[in-house]
C-alpha cells in the first residue's frame, strides 16, 4: 500500500482538491488524506504494531501493515470485530512489552483531556525496549477547517465521512492539540528522542511526532 514516488508527486500537486473532495476514499488514482496518513505512519512503524483508536475497518493494520499488529477502539465502527473493541482505552488488554510500535493517528485530541497522560503511560507500558510511538496531528487551523467542511459535506449530502459526528464528541475532546502539549505529554510518559516530521504531500499542514522507549 506504500505510495510510489510518482503518486506522491501527484498527491502533492493535487492536495487542495483532495483536501476538500476525497476525504476517506482514494479516487482518480489519487490518495485520500486518510490513506496518506496511514502511508506516512506505516513508514515509521518498526514491527508489530498497536493502533489505538483504529477506526473504520482497522485500516492501518489490515491494509498497510499486512495484519502485523492489533487495532483497538471503543466505538463499533464499520468493519471492526469484537477483537477490536475494548471497554476503554485507559487500560490496554495486553502484557508489558508486547509491541514494537504504538500509533495514535489523528486522534490523540479525542482522548479526554484528563486521561491523556494515563493513556500515553499505557502506550509506554506495552511497548518493547527501543520501540516507538507515532502520533499524527494537523495544523490547528487546517484541522478546524477540515472538520467544518466535512461536517457540512455530511449534512448537505447525507454522507457519514465525519467519524467524530458518528460517535459524538465528548466534553473533554478537542479538534486539535498544539505541538507543545503533544511533546510535553510524550516526555512525561517517558518517551525520548522525540522528533517532528512533516507530511510534504499535504504541504506541511499535517505532521507526526515519533518518540522512543529506551
Amino acid at each position: 500500500m506504500k505510495r510510489s514516488t510518482w503518486k506522491q508527486f501527484t498527491d502533492f500537486v493535487t492536495f487542495p482538491l483532495r483536501a476538500f473532495i476525497l476525504f476517506h476514499e482514494d479516487r482518480w488514482g489519487l490518495s485520500s488524506l486518510a490513506s496518506e496518513r496511514f502511508d506516512y505512519v506505516s513508514r515509521e512503524v518498526m514491527g508489530y504494531c498497536l493502533d489505538i483508536g483504529c477506526g473504520r475497518h482497522n485500516r492501518l493494520i489490515n491494509e498497510f501493515m499486512a495484519g502485523r499488529g492489533k487495532g483497538i477502539d471503543v466505538f463499533p465502527y464499520e468493519g471492526l470485530t469484537e477483537e477490536n473493541l475494548v471497554p476503554d482505552l485507559f487500560t490496554f488488554p495486553f502484557e508489558e512489552s508486547t509491541f514494537d510500535s504504538v500509533t495514535f493517528i489523528a486522534n490523540i485530541n479525542h482522548v479526554p483531556r484528563s486521561q491523556r497522560d494515563k493513556e500515553l503511560s499505557e502506550a509506554y507500558r506495552v511497548l518493547r525496549s527501543n520501540g516507538n510511538i507515532i502520533v499524527t496531528m494537523g495544523n490547528p487551523l487546517a484541522e478546524l477547517v477540515v472538520h467544518k467542511v466535512v461536517w457540512l459535506y455530511d449534512k448537505l449530502l447525507g454522507t457519514t465521512y465525519d467519524m467524530d459526528s458518528e460517535r459524538v464528541m465528548g466534553e473533554e475532546e478537542e479538534y486539535y492539540l498544539i505541538d507543545r502539549e503533544i511533546v510535553e505529554r510524550l516526555s512525561r510518559a517517558g518517551f525520548q528522542r522525540i522528533e517532528k516530521k512533516y507530511f510534504f504531500t499535504q504541504w506541511g499542514l499535517n505532521h507526526l511526532f515519533s518518540g522512543c522507549k529506551t
